[in-house]
């Protein structure tokens, strides 16, 4: 083989270097997607909401690649974050909310956020926490650790009664090795249950672990603190209550989102409800007019035969005996009134009176809506 610098020599021409990688930004796919995440920014500020109705799979990942362009990139307007819920089934609905995810790194309980007293003694315990120690089904452990358990729990109690929360039975059932209590914040309660962390371990300073965890529900933020040689529970203590009033705010967040949305698909519901009831009344009164429309032309058609039948017995006036002219004539005569009366012309026609439409009415006017409520299709 024969290497660069000697084909050089040789008289031919040198390798041209590699051409080094353009950088990401400037690549096609992620000039295409910062595209489309500033022209999806735009909306948002302009619209305040985007919905994607029956996307199909590759459309929904191409659009969460869009938001987290746009979260990675700094596209978010100031004091906004881009949230995404799900929309009439398998759609999509962006919207801007307010604040930076609670997930984010400034947002995270700070680990140094001050240490909760933990009693030294079991005495003065709250309601709930004297409630477990009697409970000798619950908490089964050796001795001092379900005195540490139950020591542990009355300075997160305390702790939590002392910045406002409630502390209350928790609503959970345990494994007799568990006990906890729930904390409530807001009207959002958060279940905290402490257990030994290696039951079956023979090794004594492993088996001595303890574990508390905040049970997770609808978020992604971690729940689980142990016993480690870094920073014991009782140090952990204020880091737990820090990540419980996060869930809290997370919660509300969450909450306010969820009324607005419900709030929203309310207003859109009524509004569609309003046009449907009115295209629902204007199909009554254009049946009505149709069934005039009919009746009117009945009523010419039949007339006209009136007329004719007249002249008719005008015609055989001597030509027939005279039972058979009365009968004509008697035939004529009620004829004559029957036009009268499915004419709706021989009076003078009033605006009909409309009733409330039926759901089954309104259905075919709402446009995939359900007559019956916002939070259900037809």
């Amino acid at each position: 083989m024969i290497d660069d610098d000697s084909a050089v020599a040789g008289g031919g021409e040198p390798a041209e270097p590699a051409k080094p990688r353009s950088p990401y930004s400037e690549r096609p796919v992620a000039r295409a997607r910062r595209a489309k995440a500033q022209e999806l920014i735009e909306r948002l500020v302009a619209e305040g909401r985007v919905r994607i109705a029956d996307p199909d799979d590759d459309e929904v990942t191409e659009w969460r690649r869009v938001v987290n362009y746009a979260k990675r990139h700094g596209l978010e307007p100031a004091g906004k974050r881009i949230e995404k819920v799900p929309y009439g089934g398998p759609g999509l609905e962006l919207f801007l909310a307010e604040g930076p995810h609670p997930n984010a790194r400034s947002q995270r309980p700070k680990a140094a956020g001050g240490l909760v007293p933990v009693p030294a003694r079991l005495g003065h315990l709250h309601p709930v926490v004297a409630a477990l120690r009697n409970d000798e089904s619950r908490l089964v452990m050796p001795s001092a650790l379900r005195r540490r358990s139950l020591l542990l729990l009355q300075g997160l109690a305390a702790e939590a009664v002392r910045r406002g929360y409630e502390v209350r039975k928790a609503r959970s059932s345990f494994f007799p090795r568990e006990g906890g209590v729930d904390v409530a914040v807001d009207g959002f309660a958060y279940i905290v249950t402490i257990r030994q962390e290696f039951p079956e371990s023979t090794d004594p300073e492993r088996s001595a672990h303890l574990v508390v965890e905040l049970a997770h529900g609808l978020t992604g933020r971690p729940g689980r603190w142990r016993d480690r040689k870094s920073r014991t529970l009782e140090e952990a203590l204020g880091v737990i209550v820090g990540e419980i009033e996060a869930r809290a705010v997370e919660d509300a967040r969450r909450r306010r989102d969820e009324q607005q949305a419900r709030a929203e698909r309310e207003l859109r519901w009524q509004a569609a409800m309003d046009v449907a009831k009115e295209q629902a009344v204007r199909e009554q009164l254009a049946q009505v007019l149709r069934d005039e429309a009919g009746y009117w032309q009945e009523a010419a058609a039949l007339s006209a035969y009136c007329m004719a039948l007249e002249r008719r017995i005008g015609e055989l006036g001597g030509a027939v005996d005279d039972s058979a002219l009365d009968s004509a004539r008697r035939w004529s005569e009620w004829a004559r009134g029957y036009v009268r009366s499915i004419d709706p012309l021989s009076g003078l026609p009033e605006m009909p009176h409309t009733r409330e439409p039926t759901p089954e009415e309104l259905k075919p006017h709402l446009r995939g809506w359900s007559p019956y409520g916002p939070e259900r299709r037809g």
